[in-house]
């Protein structure tokens, strides 16, 4: 074991025992699937944010789920919408208003994660917008999803795509 409380991996150490409670990342990713449908329902509905929220902790167990990720998605994409739709159209090949609603909330959290979230690498935010379309979407709409997101990626996030194509 490594004694001087370092984060530096040591293939000798022995693994940690599974304590089984879920990753950063696993509860990430609830979280976004959480938000991915409470956009949805914010969309087609119309309800309050804060009603919505309300609703899906009372619903949900938050345990295993960011809860503060959660939230910050729910309302930091209503609330940057117009920069997010901007961003986003000229990605497609068709308007916002004719996009699957499921998509739409898909796309706009991903959106949202590329511009206001750069701590996550933008390969996060494509797979993970391309799982929750795989999940949630139409058939063929994580396909949809991931070219939009590969459009949009080098628009948003140019020295980061670089960085990695090199």
């Amino acid at each position: 074991m490594i004694s001087d409380e370092s984060d530096r991996f040591n293939p000798r150490d022995a693994k940690p025992a599974d304590t089984g409670k879920p990753s950063k990342s696993a509860k990430r990713r609830e979280a976004r699937k959480l938000a991915t449908q409470a956009l949805y329902q914010w969309h087609m509905a119309g309800h309050s944010l804060n009603e919505i929220e309300a609703q899906f902790r009372v619903d949900n167990d938050f345990i295993d789920i960011d809860g503060a990720y959660f939230r910050e998605i729910l309302h930091g994409v209503p609330a940057s919408k117009t920069e997010i739709d901007s961003a986003l159209a000229p990605c497609l090949d068709i308007t916002i208003d004719e996009l699957d609603p499921v998509e739409l909330a898909v796309l706009r959290l991903s959106t949202w994660e590329l511009i206001k979230r750069v701590d996550v690498p933008y390969r996060v935010v494509i797979n993970e917008g391309i799982e929750l379309a795989k999940v949630y979407g139409s058939t063929d709409g994580h396909k949809f999803v991931n070219g939009v997101l590969d459009k949009l990626a080098p628009r948003l996030r140019e020295a980061e795509v670089k960085a990695f194509k090199r």
